[in-house]
């Protein structure tokens, strides 16, 4: 029975490590332009749950690195690494909803996919998060909520998010006007 028990730990760690080295592999071989290899590596992993390999898959769709451009086939992917907590493709496919790509165009599901991303510390989300505020798109136009969004991004450095602050202190968008601030901001 110990004998049993110790073949399944290890089969277990073995699929677990070439898991692990097909994935280091094949996004390699993405890194290095050789699609039909990264393809061929990534695609068992994605079926078999692997986040970051559905995530990788979902980018070769949107952008039709080595396969055909296929936008639906990139939400397809990204979804599956989304619900599973992977924050790019959160991202990514918040930006899919917005623009229409792949699915329809929808905002509030936009806004769903950038929360749970921004909510992870992605700039890039707490950017978009901030503009859809800012603009009413799949929410109640909000300045305050727009420059809480943007402040979490400019901190992390994401030069969009600090010109925006840097006009919401000098409007006094959500905030309260200050000009020094204003042009700590825009610097």
């Amino acid at each position: 029975m110990k004998k049993l028990l110790l073949i399944l730990v290890l089969a277990v760690m073995w699929s677990s490590v070439a898991r692990a080295d097909d994935y280091d592999d094949g996004f390699k071989a993405y890194d290095e332009g050789d699609y039909a290899i990264a393809m061929e590596l990534l695609r068992p992993l994605a079926e078999q749950g692997h986040a970051r390999a559905q995530f990788n898959l979902g980018v070769m769709y949107d952008v039709g690195d080595g396969v055909t451009q296929d936008y639906k086939e990139a939400a397809k992917w990204y979804r599956a690494a989304a619900e599973q907590g992977e924050e790019d493709a959160q991202f990514n496919l918040g930006s899919m909803y917005e623009k229409g790509n792949g699915v329809l165009q929808d905002y509030k599901e936009a806004m769903k996919w950038y929360r749970l991303a921004a909510e992870q510390a992605n700039a890039k989300a707490q950017y978009n998060l901030g503009l859809m505020y800012e603009n009413g798109a799949g929410v109640m136009q909000d300045s305050k909520e727009a420059a809480k969004w943007h402040q979490l991004a400019a901190e992390q450095g994401y030069s969009e998010a600090q010109f925006n602050l840097g006009v919401a202190y000098r409007e006094g968008q959500g905030v309260i006007q200050d000009y020094k601030k204003a042009v700590k901001w825009y610097r």
